[in-house]
């Protein structure tokens, strides 16, 4: 347990370093006043991602395998966005359906255990033991202690999406499928009837989590409606019939009140509607709309994003989910944030639902996998990832060889929003009162409903201890608190 720290006259600054139950490493910092009110606070990304760079040179077909070493936690996801993009260069505009629904498969797979991931192991200890509760037990040993049901569902929820990953990519982490034009194998029966067995069980854990999780929100409604939240725009993929999609389709944006910024927008076109912004505090780039300019064109993404800007699902289950969830809005969007763990629930269902559709479609052991096209320079592609849009774009030379590259990941996307609800819960947490490291996870339990991906997981070494220090006007440190 970290011991309490009083903010006396003068202190200016709390950092909390590193952010703890996130998948990364990033720190936050709140500037107070003299009066002990909060001036300023900022979530700040200080891991180097450089794979941009890394890639150039490097022949199109092998990035699909690369760029997915970015992460140990969504490599799925870069590994399929970069395969789309590289579809393009190879001049392929549509796969195989055996192809098409692989990659899917996939895909599925991977968001249902990364929202698995972020809600049980990382959020859950948080929402079911309490934002303040002893911090020994504030984790999901913890939560499996109190909860034991819960922790068989974070367990074998997970393991499934696994095992659709390694089922469809040889592999749970960093899988092989994707190859210009298509992939490179199809899913054996064997594979298929090891899923099938299991599926429906899944489907009805997924629905139980989102039962007790509505439990949670009726018991605790002014939290959920305001801790951390405020009205924004949002953005997505939809379909071309305005359905949830989460691997191809074109990006809608919509403002707070549910109205078009615009929509139909074709990968190839997301610079005529984004610029991403450099700001000096922070690795990680600020993008924004660019029709509505820096101070007014930060949007959110991810699962609230996706349900907000569809306007269906077309899975049974999940949409019947959607439509009680939207009903929170009263006629309009769900805008808070709290509400990214409810949304997340709805969308693990889809994915559920959408892989027992796929494990019945004789086409998965079709043989017929790989298309063939003329050479282009230029591909673009965008999948919506577990964490919210993703883009991918890559120019290549004469020779094969990547000449540039240009990732913005979802919780990029998400960046100014993340500073926002920071900024929002130390104003209405800590100002004026004696920091306590349940206080300060208030703050955490904000960034946890992202889920961020701090790009990435796999680049610390060693412990990672949360540290906070108090320093005063004059910069010097009064305190520091370390939790292990």
């Amino acid at each position: 347990m970290m011991a309490d720290v009083q903010i006396s006259q003068g202190a200016r600054k709390i950092v909390i370093d590193p952010v703890t139950r996130v998948e990364g490493h990033g720190k936050v910092t709140i500037r107070l006043n003299e009066a002990g009110e909060v001036e300023q606070a900022r979530f700040h990304i200080v891991e180097f991602r450089g794979f941009e760079r890394f890639i150039q040179g490097r022949l199109y077909w092998e990035v699909p395998v690369i760029v997915q070493r970015l992460c140990g936690i969504c490599p799925v996801s870069h590994h399929l966005g970069a395969g789309k993009a590289m579809d393009l260069v190879a001049g392929v505009d549509r796969l195989t359906p055996t192809a098409d629904k692989m990659r899917r498969l996939m895909h599925y797979g991977q968001i249902l255990q990364s929202n698995a991931l972020n809600f049980f192991h990382l959020a859950s200890p948080d929402l079911l033991l309490g934002f303040e509760a002893p911090v020994a037990t504030r984790n999901i040993i913890g939560v499996i202690e109190a909860f034991p049901e819960v922790g068989k569902w974070a367990i074998f929820i997970r393991k499934f999406g696994q095992q659709v990953i390694a089922a469809t990519g040889g592999r749970r982490i960093h899988p092989r499928l994707c190859i210009p034009g298509g992939v490179n194998q199809n899913l054996t029966t064997q594979n298929r009837d090891a899923l099938r067995k299991d599926i429906d069980q899944i489907i009805g854990w997924c629905g139980e989590a989102l039962e007790l999780h509505k439990s949670f929100v009726r018991s605790h409604e002014k939290l959920h409606e305001e801790f951390a939240s405020f009205r924004s725009s949002y953005m997505s993929l939809v379909g071309a019939d305005g359905s949830l999609e989460l691997y191809d389709g074109t990006l809608r944006a919509i403002d707070a009140d549910g109205s078009p910024i615009f929509e139909g927008v074709q990968p190839q076109d997301y610079r005529d509607y984004l610029i991403e912004e450099v700001r000096s505090w922070s690795y990680m780039k600020f993008p924004h709309i660019r029709s509505l300019g820096r101070e007014a064109g930060w949007y959110r993404v991810g699962p609230l994003a996706q349900l907000n800007c569809c306007s269906f699902i077309n899975t049974p289950i999940a949409e019947a989910a959607r439509r009680d969830f939207m009903a929170q809005g009263n006629g309009g969007l769900v805008h808070a944030t709290l509400a990214y763990h409810w949304a997340r629930l709805i969308c693990m269902i889809h994915c559920a639902e959408k892989i027992r559709e796929l494990l019945f479609d004789d086409e998965l052991q079709g043989t017929d996998l790989v298309v063939t096209g003329d050479r282009r320079p230029e591909g673009v592609a965008i999948i919506e990832a577990p964490r919210g849009t993703l883009i991918h774009h890559y120019t290549v030379d004469d020779h094969d060889q990547v000449t540039g590259a240009n990732l913005i990941v979802s919780t990029t996307n998400n960046n100014e929003a993340m500073n926002r609800s920071v900024t929002k819960v130390a104003m209405d947490y800590l100002s004026g009162r004696e920091i306590t490291e349940g206080l300060l996870n208030h703050i955490e339990v904000a960034i946890r409903a992202y889920d961020p991906c701090l790009s990435c997981a796999t680049h610390a070494l060693g412990d990672m201890p949360l540290i906070v220090t108090l320093e005063d006007a004059d910069g010097a440190v009064i305190a520091t608190r370390v939790k292990e």
